[in-house]
């Protein structure tokens, strides 16, 4: 399906629930070498959490597909809590926690209107925020990846993902504020 709507009963990659996504994408199992919807190669990648930062992020990257006429993948990657294992002083672990958070971006960007004839995924993933989006860019071959900025104490503190994404990413990062 291109320049539409997700479709009712279309699989979202990369979890184990129910439909979201436009189009079937990569799921752990698959080979590196995979065949992927070629609306999505090449396209653009945005990071994609719900805040306003991303929302702006989210708008931009839209327009830039739009232009382009590729596929648009959003990423949102859901927490990982870490947890130490006490027996032998292993190291610390990350379990992951079920987060219901994708269910509701997914069913809020079916309803979005400016969305509309731009093909698109939503695709959940687990784990360090920078890694996994770029994880996702090389996976699709992203022509870019676009990001919000990140306000707030914890971005001060451990570095904001956008200039974390920026020096360490392939490919080219937007960064809107």
């Amino acid at each position: 399906m291109t320049g539409g709507r997700p479709g009712p009963g279309a699989e979202r990659p990369d979890t184990e629930s129910g439909p979201v996504g436009g189009h079937t994408g990569p799921s752990a199992d698959d080979a590196p070498g995979r065949f992927l919807d070629p609306v999505f190669q090449h396209g653009v990648v945005v990071g994609f959490d719900g805040s306003l930062s991303s929302e702006r992020a989210l708008a931009y990257a839209v327009g830039m597909a739009r232009r382009s006429q590729c596929g648009l993948v959003i990423v949102h990657v859901a927490n990982r809590l870490p947890a130490t294992v006490w027996a032998g002083c292993e190291p610390p672990v990350f379990v992951d926690l079920p987060d219901h958070r994708t269910e509701v971006l997914g069913l809020e960007l079916a309803c979005a209107d400016f969305l509309a004839g731009v093909p698109w995924i939503l695709i959940e993933r687990g784990g360090d925020i920078c890694h996994e989006i770029e994880e996702v860019g090389r996976e699709y071959a992203a022509d870019a990846i676009v990001v919000g900025t990140t306000h707030g104490l914890l971005g001060k503190i451990f570095g904001s993902v956008s200039g974390r994404l920026a020096r360490r990413a392939n490919r080219p990062v937007i960064v809107i504020p």
